[in-house]
């Protein structure tokens, strides 16, 4: 079938069957469709939508065009399964760092992939890096090698992994069609399943700093992974938590590292950031067969409180040349030349916060990059001194905001306190977890 009869065939609503699908994608990826021709396919996806089996099949026909990661040396045996993690996005969300060395500290193996920040939201690829000498780009050996060695590595992903998804994120992107949910699905899920894990669990955000700003929207993205996992062979589910507020007090890159050395040292810590990182941690070790929910939330705290969760965060640091004394000593972080004390304009609860915002004050102090290419500064960023529904009063320090250029100060600050609402009353407090899908 020829390119412009697929094109016809999904203006018109009908399902494109798997051939149809993997033999459009090995064109495009070849160069043999034109791109024109991919986004008049992309828009006719966008608004007619796809059904399970072709998110499934587009999916597998894109991780098919490139490399595929094999975890089977990491199996001690038969009954080890490999697990992976992906959470699409927020404000202060540095849970990787610390739910991969938990899970690993409790006998799982993680190799995992990951990538970086780009606008509102942060990187586990650039948090890493503020580590002197830490190195995320690893060729395949070296990545399996620190695994079987220590049980953990987070490396950058890989270039040939899924190439058709890149090519095809860049027309989507100029095209307007990146927020079509089946495209969401397809693109995530197979850079997830060429990754090699035999189980994922997903992480899908909801609120003003999520992308999904509409818990029906998340709920949508996450029950369409679920399935394209489960549908691809992987042992998927998903839990949807809130992004209506930062997670944890630090945004912006070595804070956020100081943040989960912190919490995996059991020092006074968010607890919005420490029930998610346990239950994300728990999850994924539910989905490991490590024992019923219950039993796995114990391990997960077991991890944090006898130190061995830390412990393996600073082997990874070590065994991917960074210097462990780091996670040892945190102070020995670079401090920003300049921290601005941000003080409330007026009294009130603050029961409501643009997450977006917030997050793009600490992109305009360093901390983020608008472009790929972009250059970004560890030391930057914000520290929070409040929750939501917290009292406060006028002139009482909200926020604590790190940078190298004094004169960025002004423009963050007009829109970090343009991104808080004031009341007179608190409001009624949501759920961190929303729900759970195929747990």
């Amino acid at each position: 079938m020829r390119i412009y009869e697929v094109i016809t065939k999904k203006k018109r609503g009908e399902a494109l069957t798997a051939t149809e699908i993997r033999n459009v994608i090995e064109g495009f990826t070849h160069g043999e469709i034109a791109d024109y021709h991919m986004a008049a396919l992309l828009m006719a996806v966008y608004f007619r939508g796809m059904n399970a089996e072709e998110t499934a099949a587009l999916t597998m026909a894109m991780v098919e065009s490139g490399e595929y990661v094999d975890l089977k040396p990491l199996k001690h045996t038969e009954k080890t399964i490999t697990v992976d993690k992906h959470s699409t996005g927020g404000v202060g969300d540095k849970t990787t760092l610390a739910v991969v060395p938990i899970v690993a500290a409790c006998g799982v193996p993680i190799a995992k992939m990951s990538g970086r920040g780009l606008g509102h939201t942060g990187g586990t690829i650039d948090k890493l890096e503020a580590i002197p000498g830490f190195n995320t780009k690893l060729s395949g050996a070296e990545f399996m090698g620190i695994v079987k060695k220590i049980g953990l590595c987070v490396a950058g992903q890989s270039a040939n992994l899924a190439p058709a998804d890149k090519r095809l994120y860049a027309l989507r992107d100029v095209t307007a069609t990146v927020d079509s949910i089946p495209l969401i699905a397809a693109s995530i899920m197979s850079k997830k399943i060429a990754a090699g894990a035999d189980a994922i669990l997903l992480d899908v955000k909801t609120g003003s700093g999520a992308f999904m700003k509409s818990l029906e929207d998340a709920r949508a993205l996450a029950q369409i992974m679920v399935e394209t996992g489960n549908n691809c062979g992987r042992k998927t589910a998903a839990i949807i938590t809130d992004m209506s507020a930062p997670l944890g007090s630090a945004i912006g890159n070595s804070l956020e590292l100081i943040e989960v050395i912190q919490l995996l040292k059991g020092e006074r810590i968010s607890q919005n950031l420490l029930q998610l990182c346990e239950e994300l941690a728990a999850n994924m070790l539910f989905l490991a067969e490590k024992g019923e929910l219950k039993e796995c939330r114990v391990l997960a705290k077991e991890a944090i409180t006898s130190g061995g969760a830390l412990q393996k965060l600073a082997d990874m640091v070590e065994a991917q040349g960074g210097n462990r004394s780091y996670i040892e000593s945190p102070a020995q972080f670079p401090q920003a030349k300049t921290v601005a004390e941000i003080t409330a304009p007026h009294s009130g609860y603050i029961t409501e916060t643009d997450t977006e915002g917030i997050g793009i004050a600490a992109m305009i102090l360093g901390a983020g990059r608008t472009r790929p290419e972009d250059e970004i500064d560890y030391s930057a960023g914000i520290v929070l001194n409040f929750g939501i529904n917290d009292y406060v009063e006028k002139g009482q320090v909200l926020a604590r905001f790190h940078t190298n250029s004094q004169p960025l100060i002004s423009e963050a600050s007009e829109k970090f306190l343009q991104s808080l609402t004031f009341s007179n009353s608190p409001a009624k407090p949501l759920p961190l977890i929303h729900e759970r899908i195929g747990l």
